[in-house]
Order: structure tokens, then C-alpha cells, then sequence
């Protein structure tokens, strides 16, 4: 009979131990980033034409070099969910600096909405608390973008 190291009538109880990695999943080609131009080609040439409203970031290093892009959400025709902690995981993981986000808008209007600009405000502010910048918020559609930040639609933090 074997003996029980715990007081009488207590079980052993187990949780899981959990490995965390980031998996490339494909390699893309781009033209450097000069400015938000560069990032919005990017930013076309992966969901400009997609029928749906899409969510990506461009992940960043300390000297503003892409190191991934990665798609946090794929949403309905008119809105995608950009939720903090999803849009920040794959940074996080990637010991990223700063971001670049940016969505579609599949209606052909590049014009933030006011959850576009409420969003955008949310991700600035969480930013500054876990030290990972968001440079600009880029709408593309019908081959134009828009660029929060060059278009001073609000404050982005500058180095």
C-alpha cells in the first residue's frame, strides 16, 4: 500500500506547463519602409482587394525595419475586431519596438470611422505602457490609403 505525503483526504492536482512560440508561416517580399507610402503598399498588396474588413500589423526592431507582418483579425464586410492583447501578442513575442497597423476598408472609402480613431487612441495608450510604439494606423481601399499619422488625425508618439 502506498502512502498518501499529503494530509489525509487531499489530492495531487496538475496543470499544464505551456511553451510559447512564435511560427512564420510564409515570407513576403517588400520594398523598404520610407514612410507610410511603403507601408501602405504593403498593406495593399496583402488585403487591399479582400472582400472582407482585415486587421495586420507590420512588426518593427528598434531601427523601424520590418521584422513580420502578421494578421490579428479577418472580420465581416464592414468591421474587423482589433482587441489590445490580440493586436500586441505577435509583437510581444517578436521582441518588437514598434508597430505599423493597418486594415481595408472593402466599402472603397478610406475615412476612419469613430471606432476606427477610438481603437487606434486604445492601442497608442497600451503602447506606451508595455513600451511597444504604434507609429501610424493605415486604412487602404480601391488602391488609395489614408495615414493617421501623416494626416494628423491624431497623436503619435515620435522618438
Amino acid at each position: 500500500m502506498s502512502q498518501n505525503p499529503l494530509p489525509f483526504g487531499q489530492q495531487l492536482e496538475s496543470v499544464p506547463v505551456y511553451g510559447v512560440r512564435l511560427v512564420r508561416e510564409s515570407v513576403i517580399v517588400y520594398e523598404p519602409l520610407n514612410g507610410p507610402s511603403d507601408a501602405a503598399n504593403l498593406f495593399m498588396g496583402r488585403i487591399g482587394d479582400h472582400s472582407r474588413e482585415v486587421f495586420e500589423v507590420i512588426l518593427l526592431d528598434t531601427k523601424n525595419r520590418p521584422i513580420g507582418v502578421h494578421t490579428v483579425s479577418v472580420g465581416i464586410l464592414n468591421s474587423s475586431y482589433a482587441n489590445v492583447r490580440e493586436v500586441f501578442q505577435a509583437a510581444i513575442l517578436a521582441n518588437a519596438a514598434a508597430m505599423i497597423v493597418g486594415h481595408n476598408h472593402p466599402s472603397g472609402d478610406t475615412k476612419p470611422s469613430m471606432e476606427d480613431i477610438a481603437t487606434t487612441r486604445q492601442l497608442i495608450e497600451a503602447g506606451k505602457i508595455i513600451g511597444i510604439s504604434i507609429l501610424d494606423h493605415i486604412i487602404v481601399a480601391n488602391g488609395s490609403y489614408l495615414s493617421m499619422a501623416q494626416d494628423y488625425l491624431l497623436e503619435f508618439p515620435r522618438e
